[in-house]
């Protein structure tokens, strides 16, 4: 006769620890689900044309956005929105101001992601500090409001990224300078520190090159030819590690999905 066999409450107590562990998970994943945030206004433009062909690239380094996932579901935000590059892959809801704009149309929200920035200077002044403004693609503006319009005033909130699949890594550079794009992250979308490590190494803080490009200058030693790990920290303070994201026979130039999102 075992222990638990002897002893029914030694069972009751396993089993009751065992619900507590997975309630426990549930809750930890109920809380990992980022916004929404506070409604706050601001003004949108449009740019691109009207297949989103001019919003590819951007100052968040996604490059094509179709091959990154964005779509023409994106946004170049004003400096006191983009805050540097560290808000590239937010997502915010928008919403057309009906009482201030005989353009907007009624009954219509866009979701967006974050993919470029709208430099002080531009046409009208709308990204002139301190203002806040969404330069969305035609696409997206045209969902809210009639193009005819050309400027619109807007309510807006930061709002969960939803994404498909784990977050992805593209390797750029060479061994001396490491170059990773980070993108299709979920939760809160921003990525705000980077850690990489090999099975040889502890976990190597990365620097913000631009947008979502993260540098290491540590050298190829323990890092080429390894199976290399990511660490990566959300404005959510949320973290997400990626295990072997990348396998030990990496090229630059490769782009890796992990598993973990």
């Amino acid at each position: 006769m075992t222990m638990a066999q002897r002893n029914p409450k030694m069972v009751s107590a396993r089993v009751a620890a065992a619900l507590f562990v997975i309630l426990a998970g549930c809750i930890s994943q109920a809380l990992a689900v980022y916004g929404p945030g506070r409604w706050d206004t601001a003004h949108a433009t449009y740019y691109g044309g009207r297949d989103a062909g001019g919003t590819m690239g951007g100052a968040c380094g996604y490059g094509n956005l179709y091959n990154t996932g964005y779509g023409v579901k994106t946004a170049a935000l004003s400096a006191p929105l983009f805050k540097g590059g560290a808000t590239c892959g937010a997502c915010y809801e928008l919403t057309c101001i009906l009482s201030q704009s005989k353009y907007c149309y009624q009954n219509k929200k866009i979701l967006i992601t974050a993919t470029n920035f709208c430099p002080t200077g531009s046409t009208g002044g709308w990204c002139n500090p301190p203002r806040k403004h969404f330069d969305l693609s035609e696409p997206m503006f045209t969902t809210l409001a009639n193009r005819v319009g050309g400027v619109i005033p807007v309510n807006f909130r930061r709002v969960h990224c939803y994404k498909k699949g784990g977050m992805r890594f593209t390797i750029n550079g060479n061994p001396y300078h490491m170059m990773v794009l980070v993108y299709n992250v979920a939760g809160a979308g921003d990525v705000q520190q980077m850690f990489i490590k090999s099975p040889t190494t502890g976990w190597l803080q990365m620097s913000r090159n631009w947008g979502q490009i993260w540098t290491y200058k540590g050298g190829p030693r323990n890092i080429v030819g390894f199976a290399l790990s990511f660490r990566v920290y959300t404005s959510d303070r949320r973290q997400v590690v990626s295990y072997n994201a990348a396998p030990a026979n990496w090229r630059f130039g490769q782009t890796f999905s992990s598993g973990a999102n």
